[in-house]
């Protein structure tokens, strides 16, 4: 495979143990990984939070499955925003969705290994569209393993996301009755799990920026004034970390156009 793709303002984010440990909760309110206590997977994540995404995928996985998870968000991230290359990014995808699905087989209490195998599989799905992977069973399997996370973790904020998301991207190509019939898929459950989101993780732009392009999806341009004011929100975020940053970017971006 290719280099990856630095990211370019990773200067902005300077991080240490020390101040990983400090912001720890506020690094991660939205999927709630718990703080390690090993000192190798600590710097792991600060890899991550500076934006360093490939040496942080390679020390994830050089530590095994205490870093699973810093290796798949890391992977995950990149593959979103960064990697310029359709197929690289579905192979990424499908990478952290196999690493994902087999730490929830070895540790059934671990919520972000449901929930990194659920994000790549619907990454991956909007890449080869998400009608597509419906029709090869991808759908089943995105939301059985966000509802196990959040059912580990309650209140798993991004998983709350995804689930909303993966019902307003359901009705969106199979239509209402079908959406409901077969995946259990509700507009109203949507909305519900992207209002229960924001209360979790009130700052999260990506939970703004997912909300704001449901509104349109489920209910058109009379929601787009609103749908608006969640973009200019995520926008105006100051980013924590690369993650957030790149966030925030994508708001910006989609404002501008």
């Amino acid at each position: 495979m290719a280099p990856w793709t630095a990211f370019s303002h990773s200067g902005d984010y300077k991080f240490d143990a020390p101040r990983i440990k400090k912001h720890w909760s506020q690094l991660h309110a939205g999927d709630l990984e718990p703080l390690p206590n090993d000192d190798q997977v600590i710097e792991a994540w600060t890899l991550f939070h500076g934006g360093a995404f490939e040496q942080a995928v390679a020390a994830g996985l050089q530590i095994g499955a205490a870093g699973a998870n810093v290796a798949n968000k890391a992977t995950c991230v990149y593959a979103h925003y960064l990697e310029p290359r359709e197929k690289n990014r579905q192979r990424l995808f499908l990478q952290v969705a196999e690493r994902a699905a087999a730490l929830a087989a070895s540790e059934p209490g671990n919520a972000n290994a449901f929930y990194w195998q659920a994000y790549a599989l619907g990454r991956y799905s909007q890449g080869i569209s998400v009608a597509k992977a419906l029709a090869q069973g991808v759908g089943g399997k995105v939301k059985s393993a966000l509802e196990s996370a959040i059912a580990l973790q309650p209140q798993h904020a991004d998983a709350h996301v995804a689930l909303a998301a993966f019902h307003a991207e359901v009705i969106d190509k199979v239509g209402t009755l079908i959406a409901n019939m077969t995946y259990g898929a509700k507009k109203e459950t949507s909305l519900n799990l992207f209002e229960r989101a924001l209360t979790l993780n009130p700052t999260s732009a990506i939970a703004k920026i997912e909300y704001a392009n449901a509104l349109v999806i489920l209910d058109g341009d009379k929601r787009m004034a609103e749908a608006n004011r969640y973009y200019e929100q995520a926008a105006a975020i100051s980013p924590m970390d690369a993650a957030e940053h790149l966030d925030v970017e994508m708001a910006q971006t989609e404002l501008a156009s």
